[in-house]
């Protein structure tokens, strides 16, 4: 028997998969997408906790084959501490352009009880559109509630993208 040995070869299209979340905290400002939320809590986390930008910066780092934030940025390291995380989606998307690629479109889901997220729908995506250089039509942002199941006070993000190789 012969063994198959697969090499992803320089593919034309990558897609990418994040997902992000955190506990709410008192005493912190609320970030998501880069934007204030007006809500009494932030989230916990070592950075200033945007779960949105911590998917995304994941996604865009996995379609094409980098390390994660976690480990790009760890949270056991006092420089990422209170950071925000435009940082680190800005290093994201300068390893894709690095290896070529351009991101098409980005769908999110935000998964929370509270706040209500439909009143930020419109400027989390103006504030994306900017950070990502990519117009906002090809930007969707959906929240969505957990309706009883997994109550903990807190809130995830899930994103998926498309990413084109401009060679």
């Amino acid at each position: 028997m012969r063994a198959i040995i697969y090499s992803c070869p320089l593919m034309k299209l990558r897609v990418g998969l994040g997902f992000d979340s955190h506990p709410f905290e008192k005493g912190k400002p609320l970030k998501l997408g880069g934007i204030l939320i007006d809500f009494p809590m932030g989230l916990k986390g070592h950075s200033d906790g945007d779960a949105l930008l911590h998917a995304v910066a994941d996604a865009l780092l996995g379609a094409v084959g980098e390390p994660d934030i976690g480990e790009l940025f760890p949270d056991t390291d006092p420089r990422w501490k209170d950071v925000d995380s435009v940082l680190f989606l800005k290093e994201a998307l300068r390893r894709v352009r690095e290896k070529g690629y351009r991101l098409l479109n980005l769908d999110c889901v935000i998964l929370a009880d509270q706040p209500k997220i439909a009143p930020y729908k419109d400027s989390i995506r103006k504030s994306l559109s900017e950070l990502l250089e990519l117009p906002v039509e090809c930007i969707s942002v959906k929240g969505k509630r957990r309706e009883g199941f997994c109550q903990e006070e807190g809130l995830a993000c899930l994103c998926t993208l498309l990413l084109v190789h401009e060679g």
